[in-house]
């Protein structure tokens, strides 16, 4: 009879035929077969597909929980816009204010990866703005094409797969580039987006009317306020713990559910599809490869940083756009398309690169 015991080194032992070690920090599996390989030899064979499709498929699952549910007409057609609302009045500013509340300057005192990741999301946001501009697309609309374009989903899908490959050294670079991803990026989209949605002129009146709308905005407002806390060293009640923790939870969850909603609704084949493809290409290919270039080239950075920085920026588009899409009521079919595609995309994607990060070391 074969037995099973599982160790605290994420090793998994069937004693009798085989022996499978599953290594945490490199996303690989061992399979070995002793009585039937007389001369010793080990057969190794990685498995990053199977490892990045197992993280992915709760993705797909709520989406296709949103599209089931709004196809079957179980929720109407404004379940889409109401749960984004939900989504960036409430879950999501719970999320950025505990996040920013529990760090600390000791956690993200990594100067290299912080410049290497930020250069590596702001430039391909450039990129993108400056070409779509030139398109004549209006600045709040080129604003949200650029964001989807190079806003990696380092939340739901960056910290599991993260912890996979590089175990507990992956999770704080992991944490310091979504705190890049949800309160630099995304607020220099909103700042632009305001921009574009103003009527005045006058530079000062502009000014003041951005500012305003800003400090009405929960997605600037709630990491400001979490950065607040941390620096005045406050400890929180656990009620309010458990509040922010219960309410942050469901950020993730509800905006993949709205995305599906949205995707569920009839529209003409192909408006937008070419755009979204060369938007999932810049996210999966170009954004990883400028990326790995910052990290190893212009600051030369450990191999191991090297790895977390570019995994990260090879992740497929996160929801933040969509939300940003609904919540200014713009136009959202090129944002959920690149949204979709990139995630499909990324299963094959990030398996490669799992399979080239292995082989060279990282």
């Amino acid at each position: 009879m074969t037995s099973v015991s599982i160790d605290c080194s994420n090793s998994l032992e069937l004693s009798g035929r085989h022996r499978i070690v599953v290594c945490a920090r490199r996303s690989a599996v061992s399979f070995e077969q002793p009585e039937e390989n007389p001369g010793g030899a080990t057969y190794r064979c990685a498995r990053p597909m199977l490892t990045t499709l197992e993280i992915l498929i709760p993705v797909f699952a709520l989406i296709f929980a949103g599209f089931g549910c709004r196809r079957r007409d179980l929720l109407g057609p404004t379940a889409a816009s109401e749960l984004n609302r939900f989504v960036v009045w409430l879950a999501l500013p719970a999320l950025l204010f505990d996040s920013m509340a529990h760090s600390t300057w000791q956690q993200l005192d990594q100067p290299g990866f912080v410049a290497t990741f930020s250069v590596a999301c702001v430039v391909p946001f450039l990129g993108v703005l400056i070409v779509r501009l030139a398109q004549g697309r209006h600045l709040a609309d080129a604003s949200v094409d650029a964001v989807a374009a190079s806003n990696p989903n380092t939340g739901y899908i960056g910290f599991p797969l993260a912890f996979i490959v590089f175990g507990n050294a992956g999770l704080t670079p992991t944490t310091i580039a979504t705190i890049i991803v949800s309160c630099v990026l995304f607020a220099l989209a909103i700042v632009l987006i305001e921009v574009g949605l103003q009527t005045e002129r006058a530079p000062h009146k502009l000014g003041f009317k951005v500012l305003r709308s800003l400090a009405k905005n929960p997605l600037i407002v709630s990491p400001i306020a979490g950065v607040l806390v941390a620096s005045a060293h406050w400890t929180m009640p656990h009620s309010v713990e458990t509040f922010l923790k219960l309410l942050s939870g469901a950020a993730s969850p509800c905006a993949l559910v709205s995305l599906g909603l949205f995707l569920a609704e009839k529209r003409p084949v192909g408006n937008g599809r070419s755009t979204s493809f060369v938007f999932t290409a810049i996210k999966l290919i170009v954004q990883p490869a400028f990326a790995w270039w910052m990290a190893a080239r212009a600051f030369a950075l450990p191999a191991d940083t090297v790895g977390v920085a570019v995994l990260l920026a090879a992740l497929p588009t996160g929801t933040g756009p969509y939300m940003l899409a609904e919540f200014y009521q713009r136009e959202v079919h090129v944002t959920s398309q690149t949204i979709l595609f990139s995630t499909v995309a990324s299963l094959v994607t990030l398996s490669v690169l799992l399979a080239i990060m292995q082989r060279h070391g990282f």
